[in-house]
């Protein structure tokens, strides 16, 4: 909070005073019933008026330290009886205003009653969000013509709303590019940080429908939960036009969202929304925001997306939070929560058997637990029938779910080796949601297995201006270096990758392969053995340590892993062609032929990339090794 105030008696706004004396609200001399810390809360925000004032610093006024009291539930129960008593509101506010992660601040002209009678105006000491309200700056002739323009629109019972964001509008840039920050939980109930998550990334989802704005994906936005960085600041590191950002009130089976899209040169607020709906309505207000900032900013919707952000139904409760924990579990990456997220979907599913996000969310759990270059648990095929059959449910349900489609084309490249089939579905996917960073990941992999290496940079980059802050992200343009041959550049990207996460076990692992090709084994070897260290369990990466000691000359160590892998407990998947890769340090070839069989029949991910897997060029003219790339779909 900015310097004391002279010391007052009371604060006139509006039609209402406040008697610090008396302990009393009036409005136009009638006394205002308010609770005790409403009015603390009252007088503690006119004494600082035009400031933002921090929640802490209201906890420290209002409720003393040794008080047993859930403070944000508190606080947040004390501004909406306080808004009440005012007749102001949280979306439009007059009086007071809501700075998510910030604080709150008095946004409108007050006069201080006290010793020495002064006239104050509610303004900004720094020159944060100063835009957000019309105010009246006194003595200026801009005052006196908005001042002109507010009464003209009283006495002609204009939009004051409207004229005000048209206003703002020819103060701004065109917004064409936006990030949706992480909505702050005002449940009171940590272990509702699930809902809010969910209800992030579903906004930003249907933002992402709109292929006309650039939207940022939910990997990067979240590195901004419970940042104290101001919006502009956040809009600069992301290098977009404008800022989403708001929170959310879950309780029982009722939903309070506050949303308000902030400009990211000026920090004027644009736009805010709030919506008190039922929880088997959230479908249509994700729906109705994205609609309202497309309105908003002047993004013109195509008729398909004109469809898409108005096709939302009714849920059942229930499963809508089933499969809000389930992306939750799935997002944190390890084999423990894909596998409880599994147990989610289903749960969603039995209690609607139509929910075919709930089906694409399937797809992918059974997807990556499939996958050699995670910490598979299933053989892939094991997972492909699972995966396949979920995707093509949720198709079959939905046939525009964008979601449905990008699950189904990681199935038909991982597993089913249908190349034009897989394409036909990134594209579908794609043009239902042209900001999806995943889809344009994946099929960048689809077209880099293909060889068609420069088509594949351009998808690989068009993913990091998605999601610029993903290591998962990052990671895919390092590896698309290794298979392009570029290996000083992907070492480079790589640690560019772990300067975003420095214990990001994947970055160091292909680090470890860059460092091999160039014939650096003691580099190599000492970032896969860090990459063992963080992805503990992960048998892929300890079959490489095994195949750059063979290369290196170590075969007694190469042997030794071999045989560890062979002896893999039960339930451990092993890919065979990662065996094969250490027959082939070994320089047995027929046995390295032997295990590609193998991974062949299995469905082994890890084939799609023998047409550019460097580790491969040593035997790539054998004409075994030809007629397996012909069998994979993969001869040029």
């Amino acid at each position: 909070m900015g310097a004391t105030k002279p010391t007052a008696s009371a604060f006139q706004f509006g039609v209402f005073e406040l008697d610090l004396k008396a302990g009393e609200l009036r409005k136009q001399g009638v006394k205002v019933k308010l609770q005790e810390q409403p009015f603390q809360v009252l007088a503690t925000l006119l004494e600082h008026a035009g400031e933002v004032v921090t929640k802490d610093e209201l906890q420290q006024r209002i409720w003393a330290a040794d008080t047993f009291v859930d403070f944000d539930h508190g606080l947040h129960s004390a501004i909406t009886r306080l808004r009440e008593a005012l007749g102001d509101s949280s979306e439009c506010p007059r009086f007071i205003e809501t700075l998510p992660r910030r604080g709150y601040r008095f946004a409108s002209p007050i006069k201080v009653i006290g010793k020495e009678e002064t006239t104050a105006v509610a303004e900004e000491k720094q020159p944060s969000r100063t835009g957000d309200r019309l105010r009246w700056i006194g003595g200026s002739v801009l005052a006196g013509l908005l001042g002109g323009a507010l009464l003209l629109g009283i006495v002609l019972n204009t939009n004051l709303g409207g004229a005000r964001r048209w206003l703002l509008r020819e103060s701004n840039p065109a917004i064409r590019s936006l990030a949706v920050l992480p909505l702050e939980n005002l449940s009171g109930d940590p272990s509702q940080e699930y809902f809010a998550d969910g209800m992030t990334d579903a906004v930003i989802t249907d933002l992402a429908k709109i292929g006309a704005l650039r939207v940022i994906s939910r990997t990067s936005v979240m590195r901004y939960k419970r940042t104290q960085k101001p919006a502009a600041q956040i809009a600069k590191e992301l290098s977009v036009d404008a800022i989403v950002e708001g929170s959310i009130e879950h309780t029982g089976n009722r939903v309070r969202i506050s949303a308000q899209l902030i400009s990211g040169t000026t920090d004027q607020h644009l736009w805010a929304e709030a919506y008190d709906r039922d929880v088997s309505d959230l479908l249509r207000v994700q729906d109705e925001i994205a609609r309202s900032i497309a309105r908003e900013i002047q993004v013109k919707l195509t008729p398909q997306e004109q469809i898409l952000l108005a096709k939302g139904r009714p849920i059942d409760p229930e499963a809508y939070e089933l499969y809000l924990k389930g992306r939750y579990f799935f997002t944190k990456s390890t084999k423990e929560s894909v596998e409880k997220a599994i147990g989610l979907f289903h749960q969603a599913i039995a209690k609607d058997p139509t929910y075919a996000l709930a089906y694409s969310g399937l797809a992918d759990c059974y997807s990556v637990l499939g996958v050699s270059f995670g910490a598979a648990s299933l053989s892939p095929t094991d997972a492909i029938t699972q995966a396949r059959a979920a995707a093509e449910r949720a198709i079959q349900l939905d046939d525009m779910l964008a979601e449905g489609h990008y699950s189904l084309a990681t199935t038909k490249l991982l597993f089913d080796w249908d190349w034009a089939g897989s394409e036909a579905e990134f594209k579908r996917a794609l043009e239902l949601n042209p900001n999806d960073a995943s889809a344009h990941h994946w099929h960048a992999h689809l077209l880099m297995a293909q060889a068609r290496l420069e088509t594949a940079l351009t998808e690989s980059k068009r993913a990091i201006e998605l999601d610029q802050l993903s290591p998962v992200t990052n990671l895919h343009l390092g590896w698309h270096y290794i298979y392009s041959r570029q290996y000083d550049l992907a070492i480079d990207q790589l640690r560019k990758t772990l300067e975003l996460d420095p214990s990001f076990g994947y970055a160091y692992w292909y680090m470890g392969r860059a460092y091999e090709q160039q014939g650096k084994y003691a580099e190599a070897l000492q970032a896969l053995r860090k990459a063992q260290e963080l992805l503990k369990g992960n048998t892929a990466v300890s079959a490489d340590i095994g195949h750059v000691s063979g290369v290196s000359g170590d075969k007694v160590a190469a042997l030794r892993m071999l045989g560890q892998l062979k002896k893999a407990p039960q339930g451990t998947y092993v890919s065979p062609v990662e065996v094969a890769l250490l027959y082939l340090a070994l320089e047995q070839k027929t046995e390295a032929f032997q295990w590609l069989e193998k991974g062949y029949s299995e469905r082994s991910d890890l084939m799609v990339y023998l047409n550019v897997d460097p580790r491969f060029d040593g035997i790539r003219s054998d004409p075994r090794f030809q007629d397996l790339l012909h069998r994979v779909g993969l001869s040029p």
